[in-house]
């Protein structure tokens, strides 16, 4: 480029350079990276500077690189940069390539001082854009498939960091920051070499190549150290970012007041001090103190407040492991620190990142930065655990043991090991019970964060996935509680926690509605009383009288907050499943969720749908007369909806299609689970008809893109299909997910 440069006619006059800016002027540069210059020049000859330009900017266009050019003056640049918060931000790198080194260093000079003295204004302007790219791209340090650049904790952060520092207001973190941001600079290296596009998204596909090709044996370890970079970076920008807060000027009711220049700060117990909104350590407190942590983080945490960056580094270089076992005032410690809500999460990540946790809790270190493979789940394994320990900040009182919740949302993740994902409540159980042991818990609160761990999973699936008038749901959540009332009230506020940290798809109000529900019943159970329904139940039980005394169906249609309810009654019949699911789908309409259930021959169908309002559903009176038809033979309602599933075929993952055993002593219960169309569950009953099966209940979800059914069946006198039977239903449910039409249809 220099040559290039040096042989244009012009070049040897005073007055003009080639300067670079972007990824060149740092010196980072990517395979895939846009080319950014600016020809500077003083203004004297307009006609020589364009021809310089043509000259330089078409051989670069030739040879294919992707140019990103202007031809400025100084003083232009300053007035971009005036006018333009991204272009000022860029233009702060400008670096020489060749020509007037002066030129350049005036140039850059003129913009730093401009930078600087315009600084507390455009401050707050700088950290609105801040927070909305984060809000926009989320956390490379949480997301399955993190762009590289834009997320928080991502290569922009650290261009960021770098304007923040310029402005001379607040300084940048520099320790642990530097090595991160490399890592994240070679991981997107890796994968634009490997993808040959310009890709900053670290999507699954290309995954393994980028691993291969830095030298990892495992996917999971670049993902992690992903992670853990991002971290770093996010942590120093949120710091940052508070410091640059602080000098934001502030309307003082004494503006000619003169200022306190000694330093303000409040004594806290223990050797601790709060200062500007920091928990900072008194001059002679020492930092080996083995409780001082674990001290500073619940006071942080207990006050809405953060840890000092210098705190932080200290105790993660100083303090010593935790005796085993715990001491009381350890204990006493982190519960108030796991209590602190939302607070604790910055808290908790300061001491993470120092390494102070894995020092205290040995067994963190295993699921520390571990990505999770569930599209539900927005976080790693272990800031999805500190979140659900946040979200228990609701439940504290309304359980008999606050303390062990806490303990169980901490740990209800930690078999998340390699491998063992799809088993983990089985392998976090015992390590989790160790881990509370050794903070010197009794061997009887430990056995039952032991089983809540263990257990975690099933207030959820049973709730969703299987009938709960079947007496076997019932007696399964019994089993799993061990048939303590207090043991079910805390497994339902893990539960709930649990599923609202995963995000919002895994706690929905049809969600929360069903294991309400489920609990409401087992309460009764074991409180020896009759189930009374208090919350209305799932079932309209006179809707189901009504039909059933005139044999007319009844549509209701409701409002509910996470979209339109539709409530059908109808004399059961078979295939009336799949009729309604393909009625629906015929009318464009998109089932999220539903409950199917048969009363005295009466069937009553609770849907969940997507739709803004009851006007975008079909009358109710229509539909009725739709399924009148259909219940008559007339197949020609579906036509359409039939035509287009003869032409699915499945793309994608394979359909998992599994007999539950167990589940339930006078059904046959099949679950199943298959990417979510429109007509996937019209497939499902036609093929559960075509095969000869009544069904006396199904549980429908969905959840990212993802369909997961249950159906109980029986056969059409209502008893118990044989293994057999059951194996022709499996089959035939399979190739209903997989697109292939009932034989003989």
């Amino acid at each position: 480029m220099i040559d290039l440069y040096g042989s244009a006619p012009g070049t040897d006059r005073g007055g003009v350079a080639l300067a670079a800016v972007g990824s060149l002027a740092r010196r980072e540069l990517g395979p895939r990276s846009d080319i950014d210059l600016v020809i500077l020049h003083d203004g004297s000859d307009q006609a020589a500077i364009d021809a310089l330009a043509e000259r330089i900017w078409y051989p670069l266009w030739d040879s294919g690189l992707r140019l990103d050019h202007s031809v400025r003056t100084p003083a232009e640049c300053a007035e971009v940069a005036h006018r333009e918060l991204s272009a000022a931000v860029g233009l702060l790198d400008l670096r020489l390539i060749a020509g007037e080194a002066d030129l350049v260093e005036r140039a850059r000079s003129g913009l730093l001082e401009a930078w600087r003295s315009g600084a507390r204004r455009r401050l707050p302007e700088l950290l609105e854009s801040l927070a909305e790219r984060h809000q926009r791209s989320g956390d490379a340090a949480s997301l399955l498939e993190p762009d590289l650049k834009e997320c928080r904790g991502g290569l922009r952060d650290m261009i960021m960091l770098r304007a923040l520092a310029a402005t001379w207001l607040t300084d940048q973190p520099h320790a642990g920051v530097r090595e991160p941001y490399q890592r994240l600079l070679d991981v997107r290296d890796a994968l634009q070499v490997v993808s040959g596009r310009a890709l900053d998204r670290l999507v699954a596909g290309e995954v393994p190549d980028v691993a291969k090709l830095l030298g990892y044996d495992d996917e999971d370890e670049l993902r992690r150290d992903v992670s853990l970079a991002a971290r770093r970076i996010g942590h120093a920008v949120d710091l940052t970012v508070r410091s640059a807060r602080q000098v934001l000027p502030a309307r003082r009711r004494f503006p000619f007041a003169r200022r306190e220049r000694r330093p303000q700060y409040d004594t806290a117990p223990h050797g601790l001090i709060v200062h500007l909104g920091e928990v900072g350590l008194a001059r002679l407190t020492s930092p080996a103190e083995p409780l001082l942590g674990l001290r500073a983080g619940a006071l942080a945490a207990s006050r809405g407040l953060v840890l000092s960056p210098i705190t932080a580094e200290n105790l993660g270089t100083h303090a010593p492991p935790l005796p085993t076992p715990w001491p009381d005032e350890a204990r006493e410690a982190l519960l108030e620190l796991l209590a602190g809500g939302e607070s604790m999460i910055a808290v908790w990540e300061a001491l993470d990142l120092a390494g102070c946790i894995s020092r205290w809790i040995p067994c963190w270190e295993g699921i520390r930065a571990r990505p999770q493979h569930n599209p539900v789940h927005r976080h790693t394994v272990d800031r999805h655990s500190v979140q659900a320990v946040a979200e228990a900040a609701r439940h504290l009182t309304s359980v008999e043991r606050p303390d062990l919740l806490l303990l169980g949302c901490l740990f209800h993740d930690i078999g998340k090991l390699p491998g063992a994902e799809h088993d983990h409540p089985r392998v976090g159980a015992p390590i989790a019970r160790q881990a509370v042991a050794a903070m010197g818990y009794g061997e009887e609160d430990a056995a039952l964060v032991e089983l809540l761990v263990r257990e975690h999973l099933t207030l959820a699936e049973l709730a969703t996935k299987r009938d709960h008038a079947d007496p076997a749901t019932m007696d399964a959540l019994v089993g799993a509680v061990d048939g303590r009332i207090e043991v079910l009230r805390l497994l339902r506020a893990l539960t709930e926690a649990d599923a609202r940290a995963a995000g919002p798809a895994a706690w929905s109000p049809w969600r929360a509605q069903l294991i309400n529900a489920l609990t409401e019943r087992a309460e009764d159970k074991l409180a020896g009383e009759p189930h009374t329904g208090r919350a209305g139940g799932m079932i309209d039980l006179g809707l189901a009288r009504s039909v059933g005394l005139d044999g007319r169906s009844r549509i209701i249609v409701e409002e509910k907050p996470a979209g339109m309810q539709v409530i059908i009654a109808t004399p059961d019949r078979l295939g009336l499943f799949g009729d309604t699911a393909g009625l629906l789908a015929a009318h464009g309409i998109a089932v999220r969720s539903a409950l199917l259930s048969t009363i005295d021959g009466v069937a009553v169908n609770t849907w969940r749908v997507e739709s803004a309002g009851a006007t975008d559903l079909p009358d109710p009176a229509y539909l009725i007369k739709q399924l009148e038809r259909l219940g008559r033979g007339e197949p020609g309602v579906l036509e359409g909806i039939r035509r287009r599933e003869e032409r699915v075929r499945s793309a994608g993952a394979e359909p998992w299609v599994a007999a539950v055993p167990d589940a339930s002593e006078s059904a046959a219960v099949i679950e199943v689970r298959a990417n979510d169309r429109r007509g996937l569950l019209y497939a499902y009953g036609r093929a559960i008809t075509a095969a000869g099966f009544s069904i006396r209940s199904a549980h429908i979800a969905t959840l990212a893109g993802q369909a997961i059914d249950t159906f109980y069946l029986t056969e059409p006198d209502g008893s118990l299909p044989s293994v057999g039977r059951v194996d022709a239903a499996t089959r035939a449910l399979a190739d209903a997910a997989r697109g292939t039409p009932p034989s003989g249809d």
